[in-house]
């Protein structure tokens, strides 16, 4: 038997259907059938030892999400490769084809990021070192998605086509979509994700990405693509199919958010802030935008571009990730500077950090930004004052309708899926006809949309997040906080004094690979066929199911099933809602908190939150009203996660459940039985003498958690919780008790080269 044979052979009987979809998709690319196959390269995968990645890369085509396909660089149609993009892209020019059949004049924007597949994880290391993908880049990909427009005879606007190192964000290209009257566009990215992955979203000709059923027109014109028209890049070039962005369009972009901050009538930028894009595209907007206002920015010299992203932590250049910027809130202690501003490598996430007055630092949630935001825009006498719509996700904190009902005369639209594109649909719905369901106004009346996962809209002609706004918003608050010597936090806690106190922790379940998928989508299963009847440790009254069609209507599409795969659970205690990601084996939760009776009673709000009230704390102010709140939240939350993974038969020890949620769940399984076994016996046994011993020992158990990174700094808090458990105990060492301050130490980052 043929080693091909073999490994075919093994796909079936390991893994049932699935294997021989596998096994058929294989034989496929292996013949070169399909474009970009690498036949050469793939025949080197045929061994029994890499039988489960060969499974994993050819079970399924990488699904198209949201707004399109994301998910790990490498070999076979459920990986990120040219492949992948060379088939959406030509399903792309077919679909623009069909809904604009008499236009010969489609063009198209083509954005992409910094990225660049290096192998981090070496996952391909059989492969050695000179394998087709490694260097392959959101450029290189986007360079290859203009070649099929062009084949297509559509045109492709691309920044700096010339220029293998340019970039453009994600609200850049929706901006530009209605500049330059393109039908349509796509972004090269992964957004947030580490550097071996990447993705590629797909926008419509208003600058959003579509939603169903248009978008499963999309999908299924996409499914039929085999045949890849392109034209040599060079060659487009000349024939104007690829054209250069206009220089004097990002100026207009620039222009669009000076013209807001101008109507704030603020103080002059006296105190400088720090911005870090992450080592992403953030510096061509964010940067751009804090600089022509007057404010004084520094950036950390080492986190421009960077498309491994070497200088962040765990190489997550994410906002919602507090130990992301702990390099740049380094640099703005050395330079006494109290803001770090941030953004996610497409730059349409928005992150903030806060020096407090004892110099440490608080990382504020992507509920809290939103909270900041829109208590600014409307309700503080400092600010605008503005009336009109409001905008959230249905996962996103209820604070905001209190700030909206407080404002008067205005509207909030909050039970959205998540996603801006349903964002972008509820506007392109008042365009149409002035209304969506109950809400009658223009979409210029548009006050801020935003979701919790750290995204903000301020104007309504820019269909999707962006952080150049919000970065500037946030700016502006600080200046005029530090004149009255106060804090950002002040300013949150103050809300939460005056409103109540809502608490919001969201959480995710990271699990891994084929298999990992299989297990998101039999505990949702799970739950519908056997509903909770407590979590959380709360009593369950409702459980509230997004695919019941007599509640929320007939599904529209297949993609609609997708994103309205969501259970929301009411507690007499809180609210949870559950999700999985429609392109990674991952599930969400989110836990909303509403305020306790107290709380409410002091802020005059007679009427209690829509999903009730908890029982009364003791009257509460300052950072004790936060900090409990706070408190009662993530501990509610680490119950939900406990009592989900129950359904999967397993638990999380304390310390486990404070594991960052970036790292998968059979990782912190292996550190919460394992790995702290072994160094509850190494210290008993007096086998590790000093913190270095300890470090290094930590370092070599735990390298696979965050590959190509150190891992460490994503232990602190477990092994803070387990010092303190251990010391109680009566266990005693002095490498453990090295540790043990070690862990009460600011994340010391290391020192990557400085760029020029």
């Amino acid at each position: 038997m043929t080693t091909h044979a073999r490994v075919a052979e093994r796909l079936r009987q390991n893994y049932g259907e699935p294997g021989r979809h596998a096994q058929a998709r294989l034989q496929r690319w292996l013949a070169g059938e399909v474009p970009y196959a690498y036949p050469e390269v793939l025949a080197r995968h045929l061994d029994d030892g890499h039988l489960a990645l060969v499974f994993d890369a050819f079970w399924q085509v990488l699904p198209f999400g949201t707004g399109g396909r994301r998910g790990r660089v490498g070999y076979g149609p459920n990986r990120m490769n040219p492949t992948t993009v060379a088939m959406t892209v030509q399903g792309h020019c077919q679909y623009l084809a069909s809904v604009f059949p008499n236009r010969s004049d489609l063009a198209v924007v083509v954005a992409n990021d910094v990225r660049v597949f290096h192998d981090l994880a070496g996952v391909y290391g059989f492969l050695g070192n000179t394998h087709p993908l490694l260097g392959v880049s959101s450029r290189s990909l986007g360079k290859l998605a203009c070649e099929i427009y062009a084949g297509n005879g559509i045109v492709a606007y691309f920044a700096e086509p010339e220029n293998d190192l340019a970039v453009l964000t994600t609200p850049e290209l929706s901006y530009l979509i209605g500049q330059l009257g393109a039908v349509g566009g796509i972004n090269l990215s992964a957004s947030h994700n580490p550097p071996d992955d990447n993705g590629i979203k797909v926008y419509d000709q208003y600058g959003s990405q579509p939603v169903a059923p248009d978008d499963q027109r999309l999908v299924d014109i996409m499914a039929q693509a085999t045949d890849i028209h392109s034209i040599p890049f060079e060659e487009a070039l000349s024939q104007d199919l690829i054209r250069p962005i206009p220089h004097q369009l990002h100026e207009a972009y620039i222009q669009t958010y000076v013209r807001l901050y101008n109507r704030l009538h603020t103080p002059l930028p006296a105190h400088p802030v720090v911005f870090t894009p992450l080592s992403g595209c953030g510096l061509l907007t964010v940067g751009a935008l804090l600089d022509r206002v007057g404010f004084p920015v520094q950036t950390p010299p080492d986190q421009g571009p960077d498309g491994t992203f070497s200088a962040i932590p765990f190489r997550t250049p994410n906002p919602e990730v507090p130990q992301a910027t702990e390099p740049a809130k380094a640099f703005a202690d050395k330079h006494g500077i109290g803001l770090v501003l941030s953004s996610d490598p497409d730059a349409d996430r928005v992150g903030l950090e806060a020096r407090l007055p004892d110099g440490s630092w608080y990382h504020f949630d992507g509920n809290q930004l939103a909270a900041v935001l829109c208590y600014f825009l409307m309700l503080d006498p400092r600010g605008p004052r503005r009336r009109g719509l409001v905008i959230e996700t249905l996962v996103t904190t209820r604070l905001l309708g209190r700030i909206v009902a407080q404002a008067g005369d205005s509207w909030i639209v909050d039970d959205l899926l998540v996603g801006f594109k349903y964002v972008a649909a509820v506007l392109k719905a008042l365009d149409q006809t002035g209304t969506y369901g109950d809400v009658r106004c223009a979409p210029e009346q548009l006050v801020l949309a935003v979701e919790e996962s750290h995204g903000g809209m301020l104007i309504p002609h820019i269909k999707d997040k962006d952080a150049a706004p919000a970065c500037l918003y946030f700016a502006t608050l600080y200046q005029q906080l530090r004149q009255e010597g106060k804090t950002l936090l002040d300013y949150y806690i103050h809300i939460l004094e005056e409103l109540g106190g809502y608490a919001d922790v969201n959480r995710s379940i990271m699990l891994r690979g084929a298999e990992g998928v299989l297990r998101r989508d039999r505990l949702m299963r799970s739950l519908r066929d056997t509903p909770p009847r407590q979590l959380g440790g709360f009593a369950v009254t409702e459980m509230i199911d997004y695919w019941d069609e007599t509640r929320f209507g007939a599904f529209v599409s297949e993609t609609d099933k997708l994103p309205r795969n969501v259970l929301q659970v009411v507690t007499d205690g809180c609210v949870t809602i559950i999700r999985p990601s429609g392109t990674e084996p991952k599930l969400k939760f989110y836990c909303q908190l509403p305020p306790h009776k107290a709380d409410t009673a002091r802020s005059g709000n007679a009427s209690p939150d829509r999903h009730g009230t908890l029982d009364t704390f003791p009257l509460l102010r300052g950072r004790a009203l936060l900090d409990t709140v706070r408190a009662r939240a993530e501990a509610v939350a680490g119950q939900v996660y406990n009592d989900l993974l129950a359904r999967l038969d397993c638990l999380l020890s304390e310390g486990g459940l404070l594991m960052s949620d970036i790292i998968d769940l059979d990782h912190k399984r292996t550190f919460d039985t394992t790995t702290t076994a072994q160094l509850r016996r190494a210290f008993l046994s007096g086998s590790l003498l000093s913190l270095d011993d300890t470090l290094a020992w930590l370092r070599e158990k735990t390298a696979g958690m965050t590959p190509g990174a150190d891992p460490l700094p994503a232990l602190k808090a477990p092994l803070a919780a387990l010092c303190e458990q251990w010391r109680t105990e009566g266990l005693s060492s002095p490498a453990l008790g090295a540790l043990r301050r070690w862990t009460r130490q600011p994340t010391q980052p290391t020192q990557p080269t400085q760029r020029t």
